[in-house]
């Protein structure tokens, strides 16, 4: 009896954190990296989102308008992001200067389960859209 050699399968690509279904390094990878520009308040969102689940404060306060910015962002080491819903989004076309992105994005923080709802507020600075504030819900 012949056994046939298993090949190995190459790696999947890491799926990107903001739920779309591409891959990172085709969905938000090239935002943080400065390689793409957001072309919607959602899609500038999503990118956020994932910034946090990956940690990388560099993108965050870059997409944050200078008005609103802190002067650094204090992750959290036992919150663990695990996915987002995005709800709503107004206004953000090309002929928009504001829009706002309504979404719940789930976590769990000392094996509990939580959600943040938030609604936010987005315009563009300099030509980019960036995160300005948001009000929570709930």
């Amino acid at each position: 009896m012949s056994r046939r050699a298993r090949r190995p399968q190459p790696p999947r690509p890491a799926p990107c954190p903001c739920g779309l279904p591409a891959a990172y390094d085709d969905c938000c990878g090239p935002l943080h990296r400065g390689l793409a520009r957001a072309a919607t308040p959602e899609q500038l969102m999503r990118s956020r989102y994932s910034a946090f689940v990956r940690r990388d404060e560099a993108y965050l306060l870059r997409s944050w308008h200078p008005d609103t910015r802190p002067a650094r962002i204090d992750f959290d080491p036992a919150l663990r992001w695990r996915g987002l819903d995005v709800l709503a989004a107004t206004e953000g076309s090309a002929f928009h200067s504001t829009g706002t992105v309504e979404f719940r994005a789930h976590y769990i923080e000392g094996g509990r389960a939580g959600e943040l709802h938030e609604t936010s507020r987005f315009t563009r600075h300099d030509g980019d859209w960036v995160y300005v504030d948001g009000t929570l819900h709930g």
